[in-house]
């Protein structure tokens, strides 16, 4: 496939293969096609490779051995045999190619990368559930270009001569930039550009949409799901490598055996009274034989004589042992969930003795560590706490420690902070046929790619502000009064991990243009005026400390010469192929400035039951745990400390988009924080591993947070900047560390992670655990993969060696049966090398009472 060749340029796609234009030359172009390879043997391979697997068992090339010595033996006695004898005896359907037009139903999966190009909807949205990919199972909001949603026939979409040009195929699911060229017979090409939003990928469903129309980018292996898949591979345990090294000493040892019985029996026959007594005389033909043969045939001899030192029944024993002992696992009530109404699940029996040798954990937050199911908590307006039930704001406003307000906020205050919550989202409304004109608010279901911002709008609606929905580009929001007011969505400013905010930019029925804003403090804070903070500060602080997740909220006028300024950057930024991210992060930068603070929320994501408990009891079993999530930084943060995994008195090391941004050259500063925390880490823990302990008790606490992409810069650093070191400083810096958060990862950098831990000096033993398809990687890649029955689908519960209900069911699966299982494989192994050993050396010292001559010291079936 072409997928496997490095990608560089652009790509440029012809809707329906169709030639963009008839004076021009129309070249069809290769891609790679939609098939999908998982199966791991072929006609051709399967008997070599297969062998291959078979023969990584040392014993089994033992017993190839065995065989070949006994099938040269048998041919021999074969020819003994006929020398006596002879004395006396003589489309449109699936997308099959890029260009290709798909039509897509409802509740179907989408069979290949796909531009969204029109859909039953007048707006030409979609809705699409990514649960087999990323793990989350709210719905995301997707669009077709202005020029296309119109098309909503075959017939339609068959005349339409577009061409598309995007970039090679890459596995972050998030990031897209393309440009779509629409030709007409009368007018030039009209381009608009495509972006994540109009992207539909394979494995992702459509919901709440009858049917929609696109076409086909990127197919087969080149999909970002295949690019993301991380083949499965052979689990193999430590103990069966153990097994392995024994093997090999033994096998020396049967040799050597056999060595020196063949050497001791011809210095016993180099006296010829031994080598030819009168009760046995030599044949003619044995005395003309060469004596090298002999040797070779004796030494032989002495190999099948001893070969019971080798346990060839043992691995039939241990895989019994594994296969029955599974079933303790499977019928533990303790891991049985009434919520589900299922229990555990053994999906590979021989990795049972692993549970007990975990040295690494590498966990999942949403939907593992997490509920997953956000509920809105309380809400501050220029310092005043609002916390309650009811459909008014009216006396449910109170104070925190020594404010000057002990009155409620103004009432245009309320107002304009319970606005921008309606507003500054991209929640959408589930459409239901029956319902006309204003949407009763009992009916209303909300849908959104983040249920933080459900929680908001939900919060919005219990203080009298309720979102009603679009209508023709415009936000309708239902207010105290029971009046719609309708506000024109000029631009979304959507969430990143850099900027940590999303800004929305509308119009009133009166013409006035507002931006409201929504992010984490530290990327509010510095884009309000300075007096406003305080109040709100110590809000923020005490909920963070609570362990919520906490988002200020801001807005601003923007004059109408400034919006038309902004209007045209905005597009500019939209339509670039090359570095749009970096154009439309400084055109968002420009704008969210000088903006006025109104007040923050708290969102509640509720740890699972006995989550926190678990860690602790990993800890203090020695174990250290690691959380991978794709989630943002600051949200992870306070999950981490609201489960234990940082202490209040942790200090943070952060090695994050932030921190390194502060300079110009990214991997400088990246060198100078690794060498510095290393620094820190080395002077504040001794290097023995005994006052290393004494160190975490008496001594200061580290955490270390990273983000994907300074993982990225890490893992993938120039050779020339003098950086190649990156990982190892990385390393050493991890294991000091008490516990480490990973955030905003993508899946195949969740698995990169558990390679490179697993790769360390002396071989950890790494299991990871998780809930949705986003962990499907790093569950194959560590050497115990553990999912859990959440939410998210079931493809990490399918692609693990164990399943279970919770997260909490993780610490008696690992400190009970995994611990007993490596006693018993343990003494199982121990107990059938110490037999077979017992019973060959008797066996080796009779061969000096019996002249070397092979025999037996016990009947066969003993052994």
């Amino acid at each position: 496939c072409a997928g496997e060749e490095k990608r560089v340029g652009t790509r440029t796609v012809f809707v329906g293969n169709h030639p963009v234009s008839e004076t021009e030359a129309y070249i069809a172009q290769k891609f790679c096609d939609n098939r999908i390879v998982s199966s791991k043997y072929t006609l051709w391979n399967f008997l070599p490779k297969n062998l291959f697997e078979q023969f990584r068992r040392i014993a089994n090339f033992y017993f190839l051995i065995i065989f070949l010595v006994q099938g040269y033996e048998d041919w021999l006695r074969h020819r003994a045999d006929n020398e006596v004898n002879k004395s006396t005896v003589y489309i449109i359907e699936n997308a099959k190619r890029v260009g290709d037009v798909v039509e897509v139903q409802a509740d179907e999966t989408f069979p290949c990368d796909l531009i969204l190009l029109s859909s039953c909807t007048i707006d030409g949205t979609c809705y699409v559930t990514t649960a087999s990919l990323d793990g989350e199972s709210n719905c995301k909001t997707h669009y077709a270009v202005r020029d296309t949603i119109e098309l909503c026939t075959a017939e339609s979409i068959d005349a339409l001569r577009a061409a598309i040009e995007c970039e090679q195929p890459q596995p972050d699911l998030y990031k897209f930039v393309g440009r779509i060229n629409i030709y007409s017979n009368s007018l030039e090409a009209v381009a608009r550009s495509l972006g994540p939003e109009n992207l539909l990928l394979k494995g992702a469903t459509l919901k709440n949409t009858k049917k929609i129309y696109g076409v086909a980018v990127y197919t087969g292996m080149e999909t970002k799901m295949a690019l993301n898949y991380q083949g499965k591979s052979q689990k193999r345990s430590a103990v069966e490598k153990s097994i392995n090294a024994f093997l090999i000493v033994y096998l020396f040892i049967l040799l050597t055996k056999a060595a020196v019985c063949t050497t001791l029996k011809y210095v016993w026959q180099s006296t010829p009274y031994n080598d030819e007594p009168w009760y046995n005389q030599k044949t003619q033909k044995e005395r003309e034989t060469l004596k090298v043969l002999k040797m070779f045939t004796d030494f032989l001899s002495f190999m099948v004589l001893f070969n019971f030192i080798i346990p060839v029944s043992m691995y039939v024993t241990v895989e019994m042992q594994k296969f029955l002992g599974s079933f303790f696992i499977s019928w533990d009530k303790d891991f049985y969930d009434e919520e589900i109404n299922e229990g555990a699940l053994v999906n590979t029996s021989d990795l049972n003795e692993e549970l007990g040798q975990v040295d690494y954990v590498f966990t999942d937050k949403t939907g593992t560590l997490t509920e997953n199911s956000m509920e809105f908590i309380e809400c501050c307006i220029d310092g005043h706490k609002y916390k309650g039930v009811t459909q008014e704001a009216d006396g449910l406003s109170q104070t925190d420690g020594p404010l000057p307000y002990f009155d409620k906020a103004d009432k245009n205050r309320e107002e304009l902070f319970l606005r921008a919550l309606c507003l500054c989202h991209t929640v959408e409304i589930k459409t239901n046929d029956a319902v006309d004109g204003v949407t009763e608010s009992a009916e209303l279901t909300y849908m959104s790619s983040s249920p933080d911002e459900i929680a908001l709008v939900k919060g919005a609606k219990r203080y009298g502000f309720t979102f009603v929905g679009m209508r023709n580009g415009h936000m309708r929001v239902e207010n105290q009064r029971k009046e719609i007011e309708e506000y024109e969505l000029l631009h979304t400013l959507n969430f990143d991990s850099v900027r940590r905010r999303m800004s929305v930019v509308v119009k009133t029925q009166s013409g006035d243009i507002l931006l409201f804003c929504k992010g984490a403090d530290s990327a509010v804070f510095p884009r309000v005026q300075n007096h406003e903070i305080e109040l709100t500060k110590v809000h923020v602080e005490r909920n963070a400390m609570d362990g919520y997740r906490t988002l200020c909220v801001a807005f601003k006028e923007i004059a109408p010469d400034d919006y038309e300024r902004i209007n045209r950057q905005l597009i500019e930024a939209k339509m670039a192929l090359q570095d749009r991210e970096e154009k439309m992060e400084k055109v968002f930068d420009e704008i969210e400035t000088n903006m006025n603070l109104i007040g923050a929320t708290a969102v509640e994501d509720k740890l699972q039951d006995q989550a926190a408990e678990t860690i602790e009891a990993l800890h203090a079993a020695g174990l250290k745990v690691w959380v991978l999530t794709g989630d943002k930084m600051e949200t992870a943060k306070s999950t981490c400390y609201a489960c234990r995994l940082f202490q209040t008195s942790t200090e943070l090391l952060e090695l994050t988009t932030k921190t390194i941004q502060e300079s110009e050259r990214k991997e400088d500063r990246l060198h100078e924080l690794l060498i510095e925390y290393r620094k820190k880490l080395l002077h504040e823990f001794p290097k023995s591993t005994r006052s290393l302990k004494k160190a975490w008790t008496e001594h200061q606490e580290y955490g270390l947070i990273i983000d994907g992409s300074t993982l990225s810069l890490i893992l993938n650093s120039s050779q020339d900047s003098g950086s190649n070191n990156y990982k190892s400083i990385f390393l050493q810096i991890c294991m000091k560390c008490t516990a480490v958060l990973c955030c905003r990862m993508a899946p195949l950098q969740k698995a990169q992670i558990v390679r490179m831990v697993k790769n360390l000096k002396g071989s950890p033993i790494t299991l990871s655990i998780g809930d949705g398809a986003n962990d499907v990687s790093m569950i194959l890649e560590s050497h115990v993969g553990i999912g859990i029955k959440g939410k998210e689908g079931r493809q990490a519960a399918r692609n693990s060696d164990y399943s279970v209900p919770k997260f909490k069911h993780l610490k008696k699966l690992l400190l009970a049966h995994g611990h007993l299982y490596y006693v018993r494989i343990a003494h199982l192994v121990q107990y059938f090398f110490y037999k077979n050993l017992c019973f060959i050396l008797p066996q080796f010292l009779y061969q000096f009472f019996c002249g070397f001559s092979q025999q037996v010291c016990f009947p066969r079936y003993f052994l």
